[in-house]
């Protein structure tokens, strides 16, 4: 794998931080001494020179039973209960952990624009509409302004590409230690005949006969591309209107008898590597790609090399994410308000101190100093 090389962090002064903004209110019936200054926002957290704002953390609140709904849809409602406990307890932790990425990712001017525009584009054609625009006016309609959408969608991005390069890029899995856990679980490679597949997957939900022919003609053309070595997975990602498009239609293993018998006949009569002919089902078109064929039996390791492999890196991954992060803590100016927790904080770290907004005097030229701001990374 590649190396790559963590530039160093800058460290970050600050020597005050206002967590209570007063909005200033225009003078009406009564003196302006006698005007309450307003609470506009609460900042619970400061990673460098941004912010984490308790509206923020009430929203990411809301959202993790659907997180965990989406991660784990056959879950029990023990184990979903459980899993909601630590999202709770490490919300802050994380959100400050995405904040840390995004920063870095700006440090190692990083840009994922133009694979933006294919994640925003995926997203409309997922949800049938016809246009970006189309997709703009249905996120507002659900109250959600069209740039936060963008933002959210470019910073997991940005995180992804980070871990990536600076985490997942640094691991190192050699032949010997993917042989030694072969050796030490055999039994979990005892497999009934199976097969892995990806595929490209067309809708015909809703059409006319005369569009399923249109759509039929889209499939036997996209055949024939990948049929004549046009990468699949590109394929698969560009057209595919299956949930497995983002991830080159990639579908996961199947033991014979698991398919419906039209597929299963279709996949267990070609070679590795080769694709079927355009299959109709009920609802749509299915082009499918052989990634592997499992004997039954022990499996050789040549054939599970790649599982392996996959199987080390996620075990290793979180131990990794959580070192390099702590890094990035110890190189970043990071602060959390009292009351809150950050379950990774460093010890000894510095709690946000609360100060109360003062009103303008009566009558008098705001003469006020304004705080400086932090300095800026890398300065």
């Amino acid at each position: 794998m590649k190396e790559h090389t963590v530039a160093r962090f800058c460290w970050i002064a600050a020597s005050a931080l206002l967590l209570l903004a007063p909005a200033r209110l225009a003078a009406q019936a009564k003196p302006a001494a006698q005007t309450k200054p307003v609470v506009v926002e609460e900042i619970i957290a400061r990673v460098n020179n941004e912010v984490i704002t308790l509206s923020e953390y009430q929203k990411a609140a809301q959202s993790l039973m659907q997180e965990i709904q989406q991660d784990c849809p056959n879950c029990s409602q023990d184990r979903i209960q459980e899993e909601l406990k630590t999202r709770q307890k490490n919300l802050l932790r994380d959100m400050i952990d995405r904040q840390l990425l995004v920063e870095r990712a700006k440090d190692m001017s990083l840009s994922v624009e133009t694979d933006l525009i294919k994640r925003l584009d995926d997203v409309r054609k997922e949800n049938k509409l016809a246009s970006l625009e189309e997709l703009e006016k249905a996120v507002e309609s659900q109250g959600i302004g069209w740039e936060d959408y963008k933002t959210q969608i470019r910073n997991s991005m940005l995180t992804q590409e980070v871990i990536r390069r600076e985490v997942g890029g640094r691991m190192e899995i050699g032949s010997d230690e993917v042989k030694k856990f072969y050796e030490a679980h055999k039994d979990s490679f005892v497999r009934k005949e199976g097969v892995a597949l990806a595929e490209i997957f067309l809708s015909t939900d809703g059409k006319s006969p005369q569009e399923i022919d249109a759509v039929r003609t889209k499939a036997e053309d996209l055949q024939k591309r990948v049929a004549q070595g046009e990468d699949f997975t590109a394929i698969a990602k560009r057209y595919s209107e299956g949930s497995t498009a983002a991830d080159g239609g990639g579908l996961g293993d199947f033991e014979r008898g698991q398919l419906a018998k039209a597929l299963e006949d279709a996949v267990f009569g070609i070679e590795k590597g080769q694709v079927t002919g355009v299959i109709q089902t009920k609802t749509g078109f299915e082009i499918l790609k052989l990634l592997e064929h499992y004997e039954a039996g022990l499996q050789p390791l040549a054939k599970v090399e790649g599982e392996i492999s996959n199987e080390i890196y996620r075990q290793r991954m979180e131990p990794a994410m959580r070192d390099y992060l702590a890094q990035l803590r110890e190189e970043s100016y990071v602060m959390v308000k009292a009351g809150y927790t950050d379950s990774a904080a460093i010890a000894g770290a510095t709690a946000i101190q609360e100060v109360a907004p003062t009103p303008d005097a009566p009558n008098k030229k705001d003469t006020k100093k304004k705080l400086p701001l932090p300095k800026g990374r890398g300065a």
